[in-house]
């Protein structure tokens, strides 16, 4: 173990309370990493920052590793802060799946391998466009508040964006890269606090932000909520059904043929007479019920019974668990390309997410423990929090008693800065953040015809962690390169 390292480790409490009592300096170490036939030296840092308030009183501490390629000059050089969602998740999965120097080994498709798991290099690394800043968020990872201070403070949508732009605002400022180009990258619930922080910089720092990278995103938390006075999720994850259904071989010959325009059919429909007949409710005829019933069942590959004794709504747990009954398989959330085995196949949803279960989980979290430590010379006792409760209860601010909406937020701060651009990763086989909500959102911001070009969207034929998917891993490079690039113009 280095001195540093050392020094590290005998700063922090013991196992039981979990709490850093000191903050030592991160742990520095040089390496260099070959994309496209060039070699990037970089400078890898790992610590934690300190949050504390205007007083001096230690708040929290917040664990980071950051990357940043050696001699080049900051006010030209692209700097990004990565984050992933929950809210309860760690940053590892941007870090270790597309974003960070090194990769985890999967199958092409995103298949879990044998054990023992490995890590590579990533040729596919942002670094070779961007610097690189991964966050963890308090309560997640290493990172843990201060002794005495309550968890509370930081684990809401106002009080997570406060702490983590108080972080962002502190790293930027000890390395003097306020001047550099900045970007936000965040996937699942980390897309909402993007657009969270995109407000929350700007009006407090006055920190205008260049981009946001945003992969499978939710920023209008209606749009997949289900409940009996919402409908509309059941609308938007349709054209999803529809994709899942396909991949599944269970749609009709003439929908089968090509996904793209059995998606777009499904779009139609939905925004069209589904959404209309859910709209009468009772008072729909049993007519239209009975045809309505037939062409969700054309669209998701379930029955027509199945549909009808559902009353036309179809949640995703319930998807999920039906289309493959007949197989004695479930399909996963997060990737529905995957499938499960329950106990017992005539249950009401899958007992597990074979996509995170039996796919990522395992592989990711050898990753973390090990490279931090071996590669890095991280040490710490503590566990770290992958996707975790700790932060429950989560504070939704004004939406406790409905809806969580931060599209708001990010249509302001793009009002205020129409320099602000924000590129959006879809996967057609995502059933925790659809991409038909994500569009539909979208559609809804209300921005002048002069700023609509300022978001983009690119598809994937993966899951809501389309990386995983080595073809989708390359595409989700190139695209967000060309983003940064073609952003970067004057």
């Amino acid at each position: 173990m280095s001195e540093a390292a050392e020094t590290q480790k005998n700063g922090e409490n013991n196992r039981n309370n979990e709490k850093p009592a000191e903050i030592p300096p991160p742990i520095v170490t040089k390496h260099t990493l070959t994309v496209n036939g060039k070699n990037i030296s970089y400078t890898a840092s790992a610590g934690y920052m300190k949050i504390s308030d205007e007083a001096g009183k230690h708040k929290a501490s917040i664990f980071y590793t950051a990357y940043v390629k050696d001699g080049e000059r900051t006010e030209s050089r692209p700097i990004t802060f990565a984050f992933n969602g929950g809210p309860g998740s760690a940053s590892l999965w941007l870090h270790f799946g597309a974003l960070g120097p090194k990769r985890v080994v999967l199958g092409d498709e995103g298949e879990m391998p044998v054990p023992p798991f490995r890590i590579v290099d990533n040729e596919y690394s942002w670094l070779e466009f961007t610097d690189l800043v991964f966050i963890d968020p308090v309560g997640t990872g290493f990172s843990r508040p201060a002794a005495d201070e309550k968890k509370e403070q930081f684990h809401g949508v106002k009080e997570d964006a406060a702490s983590v732009g108080d972080f962002i605002r502190r790293y930027m400022t000890q390395n003097k890269r306020w001047m550099s180009p900045k970007y936000l990258a965040g996937e699942s619930y980390g897309t909402t606090r993007a657009a969270a922080l995109s407000g929350y910089l700007q009006d407090t720092y006055g920190m205008y932000l260049n981009g946001l990278l945003l992969i499978s995103s939710v920023l209008d938390f209606q749009t997949i909520r289900f409940s009996e006075s919402n409908d509309l999720p059941y609308v938007l994850y349709l054209p999803s059904y529809t994709a899942t259904s396909w991949y599944h071989k269970r749609l009709s010959p003439d929908l089968q043929a090509n996904l793209e325009k059995a998606v777009n059919e499904a779009r139609e429909f939905a925004l069209g007479e589904y959404l209309l007949a859910l709209a009468k409710g009772d008072k729909l005829p049993v007519a239209d019920r009975e045809r309505t019933a037939e062409k969700i069942s054309r669209f998701t590959g379930l029955s027509k019974e199945y549909v009808l004794q559902s009353n036309l709504r179809i949640n995703s747990q319930r998807f999920n668990k039906e289309l493959l009954r007949y197989e004695r398989r479930t399909i996963g959330r997060f990737d529905s390309r995957f499938k499960g085995i329950d106990r017992d196949a005539a249950g009401e949803g899958p007992d597990y997410d074979p996509s995170y279960d039996t796919g990522v989980y395992g592989p990711f979290a050898a990753a973390v423990n090990d490279y931090l430590r071996s590669t890095l010379g991280y040490e710490s006792d503590l566990p770290y929090e992958i996707l975790t409760g700790r932060v429950y209860p989560w504070n939704w601010g004004s939406a406790s008693g409905g809806y969580t909406n931060v599209a708001e937020t990010m249509r302001e701060a793009i009002v205020k800065n129409p320099n602000l651009k924000v590129f959006i990763a879809n996967g057609y086989y995502d059933l925790a953040t659809p991409f038909f909500a994500t569009e539909y959102t979208v559609d809804h911001l209300a921005l002048e015809q002069s700023l609509r070009s300022n978001i983009s969207m690119e598809y994937y034929p993966a899951g809501h962690m389309m990386y995983v998917q080595k073809s989708s891993l390359i595409k989700l490079n190139a695209d967000a390169k060309k983003f940064m690039e073609s952003n970067g113009k004057k």
